[in-house]
């Protein structure tokens, strides 16, 4: 009886965790979009700025003050030599992240988003000259040809918003990978993550946000009707930008890894359906049908990449420490790709 209700409880953590997660990711996607589009606020650079500080003083209260997790101890010199280069990159693919939610509706960003394990997949193979098993490139197709049929038939297309969510890919793919060189030896949980790598990028990114978005938001406070509403909606998003990563951490702790993966695919589609709900952003069939694709095949890669895992003795090693000319899996945590 005992354990039948132990294990009751358990899958009610589970969806609890996934709901949570949810729930701060889509309202941070919603609430970015709704700044650039219904405030007007068009600083993706300082957006994302206001993120990072609000992400590092919530990490500092949760280690330092409540002591809700160990702070992981990292070296000086490693700090300038590891975490800054990771830091760099994790600044670049939030910016332009949010640089396509300004330009772009959500349901096409959050399609295209879907496509890093392609790119990944394909930046291990031309720069480390990795080997994958063929099911992993054939559950690569769908995942292609989603995009490719929800680029084709997006009402909104923007050239720069496009660019810029697939370079966002890409930073996303380099990150994962640098990570599993530069951090080899460190084992970061989300919170130690942000902890580390916000501080950094608030100093890489406070200058060029100056510069070249001053003038404009120093207009806007100037020029903009509701200010005190505006400015609540805005650091509100950085303060549920770190409420993100804390759910993601907890997430990660109560469910496995193909549940993961499945609610993962399942959480673009919410996102999708509730910006289109808010934003009413015309949605073409053959669009929803690319979309769908996609999606479908990042559930296929992730099952794909679970049962190979499965036979695959030992642990995972560096990319610099490959385990034959066969490498059967890609370093793509998508645990931690949602961190904002």
């Amino acid at each position: 009886m005992e354990e039948s209700w132990l294990c009751q409880w358990s899958v009610i953590r589970s969806l609890l965790a996934i709901l949570q997660w949810w729930g701060f990711n889509v309202t941070v996607i919603v609430m970015n979009k709704w700044i650039f589009q219904k405030l007007d606020f068009k600083f993706p650079l300082t957006v994302s700025c206001i993120h990072f500080i609000c992400s590092a003083i919530g990490a500092y209260i949760v280690i330092k003050v409540l002591k809700l997790k160990p702070l992981i101890t990292v070296d000086p010199e490693d700090r300038w030599r590891r975490i800054f280069p990771m830091s760099f990159v994790f600044c670049i693919n939030i910016v332009l992240g949010n640089v396509s939610l300004r330009y772009i509706p959500v349901s096409f960003m959050q399609t295209i988003k879907s496509f890093t394990p392609a790119t990944t997949v394909v930046l291990q193979w031309l720069v480390w000259r990795k080997y994958f098993d063929w099911r992993i490139w054939c559950s690569l197709i769908p995942i292609v040809g989603g995009i490719l049929l929800t680029s084709a038939t997006e009402l909104s297309f923007n050239m720069f918003g496009f660019c810029a969510a697939l370079f966002g890919c890409l930073a996303t793919s380099t990150k994962t990978i640098l990570a599993e060189s530069l951090l080899h030896g460190y084992k970061f949980d989300s919170i130690n993550t942000v902890y580390y790598m916000a501080p950094f990028a608030t100093m890489i990114l406070a200058v060029p946000a100056m510069l070249l978005e001053g003038n404009g938001v120093i207009e806007w406070l100037h020029t903009h009707q509701t200010l005190v509403p505006s400015l609540v909606i805005i650091f509100s998003s950085g303060v549920l930008a770190f409420c993100l990563n804390f759910s993601i951490f907890y997430v990660i702790h109560s469910t496995t890894a193909v549940t993961f993966n499945v609610a993962g695919n399942l959480k673009v589609a919410v996102a999708v359906l509730v910006s289109w709900m808010i934003f009413k952003n015309p949605i073409p069939a053959l669009n929803a049908v690319g979309c769908g694709i996609t999606l479908l095949g990042c559930t296929f890669y992730g099952y794909v990449r679970h049962l190979i895992s499965q036979q695959l003795p030992g642990t995972p090693r560096t990319p610099r420490t490959p385990r034959g000319r066969m490498e059967l899996l890609p370093l793509v945590n998508d645990k931690l790709d949602d961190k904002v």
